[in-house]
């Protein structure tokens, strides 16, 4: 990505991990589709409980993933083929231990959470049930987000959406059997998206053992090498700490969704899930201009790294408008993918419309995000899950104790009014980046 057009770079670079990113969201919205359609809108809301939790242990292996990513594409730019080949082999030892340690964490805190979050009662055992056997799982995801971030830091996008795409169909497949044929429940749904997600990892990183010529190490390359895993630390850790401080505000804030009762908790689950969808593609996007910036970086090319953004920022105004358009028309439609409830669609398809307005300012999160991830500014990303827990956990005491009549909509009005306050914070630090940026040597 050293070379080239940007903008059609970032376009060819994006749209298989778009395809793989929509495919994997799948996963889930396949058990939730499942879960409210067959077991009804109480089980909807039961699973839904258990994201924000999830998300907040699950956050490690994720920023250290991404942060290994960013560690071997850097290498990868420099065209130092050793130590990318020696970053592939400790990127492992520490994404594995990573999810060893997160998986046990919240296999034994769930409980703990799910209650202090104000989880009802009736719901809890069924959350519990969801939760612990996705933790189970954990390793099996981190099998494949490894060998997914490895390859997309040498500039494969395409091979991971291959496995990603098999495994979501057998996931369906799984869900079906399990969930209305066995009537398995939701320990039906969470055992069926750890099976595929096994199917997907192990697939996945066999392909890449036999293919790819980076991952044909030697005993040399699979040393420790305590430079390369405190490299790999130092920037996957403040990614870590970012996104357990925005599942940190996602726990608050499902624990002020839990106060409006189950028709709100499950639209509130139900729009979410549409919500991590409009997610894919600025996410896919922001991930290719990592990928970008990190290698233009390793290689030096300072006006191709500065001009990322300009590029990336044009197709999320595209997409974001598209998106508006689409739920002003169809949120209920959409809704109705869900739950039959009435009141949970009417709720849900309320909030979408809501939020609809809002995606520029979640497109100016992800593309400034993904310049200043890929050049390594580890500082910026544990900032900026600080501001997003401040928005989360200030805006709906001020929106309740200000607008006293607002009610359920409250919910969906805390996050357009995070997202904003969000891309005000990323914009501002780019732009002090940018003015300073020194491209004279990359960090030791």
């Amino acid at each position: 990505m050293t070379v080239g057009n940007p903008t059609m770079l970032l376009i060819q670079f994006a749209i298989p991990l778009l395809i793989g990113n929509l495919f994997q969201q799948a996963y889930n919205l396949t058990d939730y589709i499942i879960v409210g359609q067959h077991l009804g809108a109480n089980m909807l809301a039961a699973i839904g409980a258990t994201g924000s939790v999830t998300f907040l242990f699950f956050s490690v292996c994720n920023g250290i993933s991404s942060g290994a990513g960013i560690v071997t594409s850097q290498f990868f730019g420099a065209g130092e083929g050793e130590n990318t080949k020696r970053s592939i082999a400790n990127s492992a030892y520490v994404m594995l231990l990573a999810a060893i340690l997160m998986g046990t964490s919240a296999f034994c805190a769930a409980p703990g959470l799910l209650r202090l979050m104000g989880t009802p009662e009736e719901l809890l055992p069924h959350s519990l049930t969801y939760i612990r056997v996705n933790c189970i799982g954990v390793a099996l995801v981190a099998v494949y987000n490894y060998s997914a971030a490895m390859l997309r830091a040498l500039g494969d996008s395409k091979t991971p959406l291959y496995f990603l795409i098999t495994a979501c169909f057998l996931n369906v497949l799984l869900d079906l059997l399990f969930v209305v044929v066995f009537e398995w429940g939701v320990f039906g749904a969470a055992f069926a998206t750890v099976l595929a997600q096994m199917t997907s990892g192990i697939g996945c990183l066999i392909y890449a053992l036999k293919y790819n010529e980076y991952f044909r190490l030697t005993k040399e390359d699979l040393k420790v090498r305590f430079k390369i895993v405190f490299r790999i630390v130092r920037i996957g850790i403040p990614l870590a700490l970012q996104w357990s401080l925005i599942a940190v505000s996602s726990t608050a804030l499902q624990t002020f969704v839990n106060s409006f009762g189950p028709n709100a908790m499950a639209a509130f689950t139900a729009s979410n899930r549409i919500e991590q969808l409009v997610h894919m593609p600025y996410g896919s996007i922001s991930n290719a201009l990592a990928t970008y910036s990190g290698q233009n970086y390793g290689a030096r090319n300072t006006e191709r790294v500065k001009q990322g953004l300009k590029h990336g920022m044009f197709l999320s105004a595209i997409i974001s408008v598209a998106m508006m358009l689409v739920f002003q028309l169809l949120s209920g439609p959409i809704m109705r993918m869900f739950v039959q409830e009435e009141a949970v669609i009417l709720i849900g398809s309320r909030g979408l419309r809501v939020t609809s307005f809002f995606y520029i300012s979640l497109g100016a999160i992800y593309m400034s995000r993904g310049i200043l991830n890929g050049v390594g500014d580890a500082m910026f990303a544990f900032i900026n899950g600080i501001v997003e827990v401040a928005c989360r956990l200030c805006i709906p005491m001020a929106l309740t104790a200000l607008f006293p009549e607002i009610g359920y909509i409250a919910i969906w009005w805390t996050t357009c009014l995070t997202w904003t306050g969000g891309a005000v914070f990323c914009l501002l630090r780019y732009y002090f980046w940018y003015r300073k940026a020194d491209f004279s040597k990359l960090d030791e």
